[in-house]
């Protein structure tokens, strides 16, 4: 079993590929942005991360509710969303490919997310077929920037779940600590050394994930609340430009 997560570890890190802070402080400013705007127009809904919907269907579960379709489909949609991105990554076989083309599908996904709201907005039942279509899209968007980025990106963390990014941000800062304070009584210990250079990395690597969504995040509900629908038109200008810097990018990093 062991051996089989280490080969899967090796493929993934032989595929990733090393990309600036800011695309991924701009992936998560995109995840942030969309899931505060689903949030007002579909009834609660997240589409970033599916922790929200798990609770949610719980929620229904245990009040009896009515079945809210868009909040019991989210985990399936996104669960697929995933799987499917896994074989395109596959098909394309290059990486700077199958980043071009995961970041198209992100792209043309949130396109039909924003055109399907601007026709259908407000909506008035949360089952409304409309409703129900701008759900897919959305989730199906984020479902696959979720797994692009873990396929894909060389140390990123998830642009999408930000309690597991805080956990380990807190544990890095930590580590930081921990092993600077070793260094002041030990200068000289190179186990501390290289404990506070790698908590330090990793922690620098979080910040723009974190600051990224809850930037996406006020940006979004402030945003949608003054023109709606609109509003998520950023996040497509956002994941154009991403995509321009995917196909101007060398295939060598």
């Amino acid at each position: 079993m062991a051996e089989a997560l280490n080969l899967r570890e090796r493929a993934l890190a032989v595929n990733a590929i090393a990309v600036p802070r800011l695309v991924a402080g701009l992936l998560a400013f995109t995840a942030g942005v969309v899931d505060s705007c689903t949030v007002f127009a579909l009834f609660g809904l997240f589409v970033a991360q599916v922790t929200g919907s798990f609770v949610l269907i719980g929620v229904e579960v245990v009040n009896a509710d009515i079945v809210n379709l868009i909040r019991t489909l989210a985990i399936p949609v996104f669960f697929l969303a995933g799987f499917a991105t896994v074989f395109l990554v596959e098909l394309a076989g290059d990486s700077h490919r199958a980043l071009r083309w995961t970041l198209t599908a992100e792209l043309i996904l949130l396109c039909g997310f924003v055109a399907t709201g601007l026709i259908g907005a407000p909506f008035a039942q949360a089952n409304a077929p409309l409703a129900l279509l701008a759900s897919a899209l959305g989730v199906t968007a984020m479902g696959v920037q979720s797994a692009l980025v873990r396929l894909l990106m060389h140390g990123v963390a998830s642009t999408n779940v930000m309690t597991t990014n805080t956990t380990l941000a807190s544990i890095e800062l930590a580590q930081w600590l921990i092993a600077s304070r070793r260094l002041a009584r030990k200068p000289r210990d190179k186990d501390a050394i290289e404990l506070r250079r790698q908590a330090r990395a990793r922690f620098f690597g979080l910040w723009p994930v974190l600051v990224g969504f809850l930037g996406g995040a006020c940006c979004g509900a402030a945003g949608f609340q003054w023109i709606g629908f609109r509003f998520p038109l950023i996040a497509i200008g956002i994941l154009g430009g991403l995509l321009g810097w995917a196909v101007g990018k060398p295939a060598r990093n």
